[in-house]
């Protein structure tokens, strides 16, 4: 997607561009010091997935999450391939054929497309889409591209095609600390266990009025991509995907038995049936509410931040050097000093020094005469970098070291300040 922001100005609506040290997003530019925004973006992921887990349990999980999503889709492509799980497992026991080996390698051929196409792309947030992809399969691209092209392609290939379930069990840490999110009004995959046990297999003609409604046909389990029994309870390993809730319904309505023995349910609601009382779902919770205001909170600060923050800044950094004493007995400062021009045009601004009577400024290379204020220039959407020397009478150093304020103002009068510190020698030695 294209984004104009002007001459000379990227115009990929999103992009991270770590060449010119700049994230764009739409109308939004982040300069390198300006990354507490990408810090405030992952405490709004954070807490948005605490609020959504205490919620609705594992949602992200079973729906949202790439490696869910990747997994699902590259088990699409191989029951579309090889066919279900049956079709699978005996192809698999069949001796080394000509269609055997067809199958095989269309479908390890579709994964890596669709791994190339998914994993693989992610470069194009990096880099411009359509010169890298033109450049990439003219073999114009650099090493750089190529390599991580690969990477994650080869990752996406891996972790969706082969590993899978063992990402979400082994390798993710949200599983660990998942339970703190949750409590017994969180909606979860749970077994109704005051109506299923106990459970037993079904016989022509018996009647359940003894036995719970699960006929222990185990379909809940082989259903599951992670092989765990959710009649046990809740699991680690469960991630909230309903696949059992959908396999238990069609068990229950070819037996002519109520749906919902496995379903999306509370504890607090299971506990309420099984007292014959009528249930209900708490949406408002203490840790609910916690977690909304928390995340207004955050995302009220990024926003105030955003509409109020400058389009011009300035960096100070003092020369090694601690101090020189001139010939005329005044002493000397030198610094580096950047001004940041955050506009797409040129800009002229003034620099002052505030907190040293009688300091004066003379810019190395550009100015000989020490001055009050002195004209300084930036580049658009860039920096203006200058080496200067801050002059002060002795007389009016009160200490080894004295607080200043470097101040540069703009052509419309807006102003950025920079503290630092002007160093001079001891008193016994003025």
């Amino acid at each position: 997607m294209r984004w104009d922001r002007g001459p000379g100005a990227p115009d990929q609506a999103v992009l991270v561009d770590l060449n010119h040290e700049r994230g764009y997003f739409f109308f939004i530019e982040i300069w390198p010091q300006e990354v507490y925004y990408l810090t405030g973006l992952l405490v709004l992921a954070a807490v948005g997935l605490f609020l959504a887990t205490s919620l609705a349990g594992r949602v992200w999980c079973g729906y949202a999450c790439p490696q869910t999503v990747w997994t699902d889709l590259f088990m699409w492509v191989e029951r579309q391939i090889e066919g279900d799980r049956s079709a699978r497992i005996r192809l698999d026991k069949q001796p080394l054929s000509t269609g055997k080996i067809g199958r095989k390698t269309a479908k390890h051929a579709a994964w890596l497309a669709i791994a190339f196409l998914t994993g693989g792309a992610w470069i194009m947030y990096f880099v411009d889409a359509p010169t890298v992809v033109g450049d990439f399969f003219t073999g114009a691209a650099s090493e750089t591209v190529y390599f991580f092209v690969g990477l994650f392609t080869a990752t996406t290939y891996l972790l969706a095609g082969m590993a899978r379930e063992q990402v979400c069990t082994y390798m993710c840490p949200w599983p660990r600390f998942q339970a703190a999110m949750l409590d017994e009004d969180s909606l979860v995959v749970t077994y109704n266990r005051h109506r299923g046990e106990p459970r037993g297999p079904i016989r022509k003609g018996e009647k359940r009025d003894e036995t719970g409604h699960c006929i222990d046909c185990k379909q809940c389990v082989a259903v599951c991509p992670t092989g765990i029994d959710i009649r046990d309870g809740l699991q680690l390993e469960c991630i909230g995907c309903g696949l059992c809730v959908d396999s238990c319904n069609e068990i229950m309505a070819r037996v002519g038995l109520p749906p919902n023995l496995i379903a999306f349910d509370t504890e607090r609601r299971m506990a309420q049936r099984a007292a014959k009382e009528k249930p209900a779902y708490r949406l408002i919770r203490p840790r609910t509410v916690l977690y909304f205001f928390i995340l207004l909170g955050v995302a009220g600060l990024m926003v105030f931040a955003l509409a109020t923050r400058d389009d011009q800044g300035v960096n100070v950094l003092h020369d090694r050097t601690l101090f020189v004493r001139l010939s005329s007995g005044a002493i000397q400062n030198s610094y580096d000093v950047k001004v940041l021009n955050k506009a797409r045009t040129a800009r002229r601004f003034d620099l002052t020094v505030e907190g040293l009577p009688g300091a004066k400024i003379v810019l190395v290379g550009r100015s000989t005469e020490p001055a009050a204020r002195v004209a300084v220039s930036a580049p658009p959407d860039g920096l203006g970098e200058y080496r200067l020397h801050v002059r002060a009478p002795a007389a009016g150093i009160t200490g080894e070291e004295t607080k200043i304020r470097f101040v540069v103002t703009g052509e419309d009068g807006g102003t950025a300040v920079r503290e630092t510190t002007f160093r001079g020698p001891k008193a016994q030695n003025r």
